[in-house]
């Protein structure tokens, strides 16, 4: 049987590749199990971080890309539907995941005239794996206490990355004639997190791909991400892809809404550049995870200590041949005591003391943020009530001295109606006299005349 010699060293590189993780995998184990599912869309970039032992991970979702025809061959316009799935086992770091894409491909050719036909298939079908290799330590800021402006200051750790690398092979022997670049070609790629703060985070993925094909690709991502709260987040990316013969180049947005800790909704926009042709991708998708992660457990004893499993002591093993032989033939000829044990005795205080310790398991990190959890909201709620009724006392209080002010203007304003009535009836009453007199006057005057004529 023949053997194609790129094949057969590429598998030897994979092999060396896993052996070379599952070795990495016993020396250190950090957990990277998160309460609350941690997916990678509605971007194209990765993580460092693995989705952590126990978790079988589904990231889906429908895409619709369109741009204007290029000469010659191309791929104008696609609908399909995306899954990405992780899951982690042997150590926490390390990740397998398995990418695949079933689209609706237009194909075009254009030249003096336009053609097209339709052809429905996978696009894309990979395997990979992924390994944190590095994680830094961050200052803990809260624990500052002699100065303000230390504990409030940004920690320029932060600058340094987590740093992840990624190994895979396409597989492309069952993909549509149009996206096939050969049987086999592995890819690999280096990732890097910065987490600026509890909110913003940015994301920076290398990618080498189809190694060893007529067209192998060199691909940049740069993704920064800011949770809004506990629910809502944001992401803006930017990716530039590098062929040998085209340059390719998209700028998007989203959101993601987190429904409950094993659920999330995403939908992304984005432009596409290529070729001076530009066109849009959009996305709506779902991540959901398959939860099977168990914490591990430290029995330990009342003073915190670890309890270590007590080997039963063997009196003749410190004993050369002959002494084991005449303790046995010894043990023959003894005769086997009796033992009386009294139940209605109650237990010396000395039986007490010697006692061993009671064991006790560690509660879960999950159970402990839970019940912080549910204690922080009791506290909230309480605030929340105090703060309320601290509110209506002050509302009421304010609506008591607005209502005697509108009472006290009341009087006042009809203090001053009454005095001005009777300063006006006083007037009216004075004018009704000099009338009356006037009328009198004039009265008089004529009387007067007629007795002078």
């Amino acid at each position: 049987m023949f053997v194609q010699p790129e094949i057969f060293g590429f598998s030897f590189m994979l092999k060396k590749l896993f052996i070379f993780f599952v070795f990495c995998s016993f020396l250190t184990a950090n957990a990277q199990y998160t309460p609350v599912i941690n997916s990678n869309r509605p971007g194209f970039s990765e993580s460092p971080y693995s989705v952590g032992s126990g978790v079988y991970q589904f990231e889906t979702s429908v895409f619709y890309r369109k741009i204007n025809a290029t000469p010659t061959f191309s791929n104008p316009e696609a609908l399909g539907l995306n899954l990405f799935f992780r899951t982690s086992f042997i150590s926490e770091k390390l990740e397998i995941n398995l990418n695949t894409s079933l689209q609706k491909d237009k194909i075009a050719f254009k030249n003096i005239f336009e053609s097209s036909y339709n052809k429905t298939g996978l696009s894309q079908f990979s395997l990979g794996a992924k390994y944190l290799v590095y994680a830094p330590k961050y200052d803990d800021k809260s624990k500052e206490i002699r100065s303000w402006k230390k504990r409030h200051s940004f920690d320029w750790k932060r600058w340094i990355p987590h740093v992840g690398v990624s190994v895979g092979v396409n597989i492309e022997s069952f993909l549509t004639d149009y996206h096939k670049r050969g049987s086999f070609s592995p890819k690999v790629g280096v990732l890097l997190q910065n987490e600026f703060s509890d909110k913003l985070n940015v994301v920076t993925n290398l990618h080498y791909d189809y190694i060893g094909t007529d067209f192998p690709q060199f691909s940049y991502i740069i993704t920064g991400t800011y949770n809004f709260n506990d629910y809502w987040s944001g992401f803006a990316e930017m990716q530039g892809i590098f062929e040998e013969y085209e340059k390719k180049t998209n700028i998007g947005a989203g959101a993601a809404y987190l429904f409950s800790k094993n659920l999330q909704f995403n939908a992304s926009l984005r432009a596409n550049l290529q070729q001076d042709e530009i066109g849009f991708y959009s996305s709506i998708g779902v991540s959901y995870r398959i939860n099977r992660h168990k914490d591990a457990f430290i029995e330990i004893d009342e003073f915190g200590n670890k309890i270590e499993e007590e080997k039963p002591v063997k009196y003749d093993e410190d004993r050369n041949f002959f002494g084991r032989m005449f303790s046995k033939v010894k043990k023959l000829f003894s005769k086997k005591r009796e033992q009386k044990v009294d139940i209605d005795i109650a237990p010396s205080n000395s039986d007490l003391l010697n006692e061993k310790p009671k064991r006790q398991r560690q509660e879960s990190l999950v159970d402990m943020i839970i019940k912080e959890d549910k204690k922080q909201k009791k506290k909230t709620a309480k605030e929340k009530k105090k703060g309320a009724k601290k509110a209506k006392k002050k509302a009421e209080k304010e609506a008591k001295k607005k209502e005697k002010e509108r009472l006290k203007l009341e009087k006042e304003i009809k203090k001053e109606e009454e005095k001005e009535a009777k300063r006006k009836e006083k007037e009216r009453l004075k004018l009704e006299k000099e009338i009356k007199k006037l009328e009198e006057d004039i009265k008089n005057e004529e009387e007067e005349e007629k007795d002078g004529n």
